[in-house]
């Protein structure tokens, strides 16, 4: 959580950056392709291979993996330990600004737009390889300060800035349900959720991320995910930021 508030607010998008302390002050121009979002459930026998999927992705630099645990598989014998409703309620929104009612796991949403049964791999490295994203950001990391600016692009519409707090790995013995006796790694995993403002087609943004405050003790990463909204609902990714300290 952000203790006092942010002006100035705006969106960043940047694939994994560790920066050495030689290059503390050295502003980088990233522009990753692609954001997945992975939406899985610990008690979901057909989403390890999804869980799996998504590391790999997470390795590469031009895509920022997220993995939103849902609450709606509880009921089966196993409460998922990372599991949120309001991650649950993210996806039926996906699904209903997409004109159904209907959600499943493992579902993968690349850029906001495309979903696609994550453990389906040639489906999923499809979407991501045909995947783009209109905005680059640059980045530079001062002490304990991360600045993010992003250049306004008049053809686009404005967009909701959000932070999103993860972890990038947990290891969790499930004991009962339809994966009991597995011992699983989770990677990415989605821990919070909170709007930071608004990034504006004609003017631009600037944001500065105090980390210490935003990663706390239980987090090991952020990532800022600027996002279109049809109607109160997702819509198009415009540009994401992961950094991991």
């Amino acid at each position: 959580m952000i203790a006092r508030p942010l002006s100035g607010l705006l969106l960043a998008l940047v694939a994994h950056v560790v920066f050495s302390s030689s290059a503390m002050a050295e502003t980088l121009h990233i522009t990753p392709k692609a954001v997945v979002e992975l939406f899985t459930s610990q008690g979901c026998s057909s989403c390890p291979p999804a869980d799996a999927m998504l590391t790999a992705l997470a390795d590469r630099d031009d895509v920022v993996a997220l993995a939103y645990h849902v609450d709606y598989w509880d009921y089966v014998g196993w409460k998922d330990t990372f599991a949120q409703e309001a991650f649950s309620d993210r996806q039926r929104a996906y699904a209903k600004s997409w004109g159904s009612s209907r959600i499943y796991t493992p579902q993968m949403v690349v850029n906001g737009a495309k979903a696609v049964v994550g453990s389906r791999r040639h489906d999923v490295q499809q979407a991501v390889e045909r995947a783009s994203l209109p905005l680059a950001v640059d980045l530079t990391l001062s002490g304990d300060m991360l600045k993010v600016v992003v250049p306004p692009k008049a053809d686009l519409s404005d967009a909701v800035v959000w932070l999103v707090t993860f972890k990038n790995r947990a290891d969790v013995k499930i004991e009962t349900g339809d994966n009991a006796g597995k011992s699983m790694v989770y990677t990415q995993v989605v821990t919070g959720r909170q709007v930071l403002g608004m990034w504006e087609s004609e003017s631009g943004a600037e944001l500065k991320i105090p980390l210490g405050e935003v990663l706390g003790d239980a987090n090991t990463g952020i990532a800022i995910v600027v996002q279109q909204e049809r109607g109160g609902m997702p819509g198009s990714i415009l540009a994401a930021a992961a950094y991991e300290p």
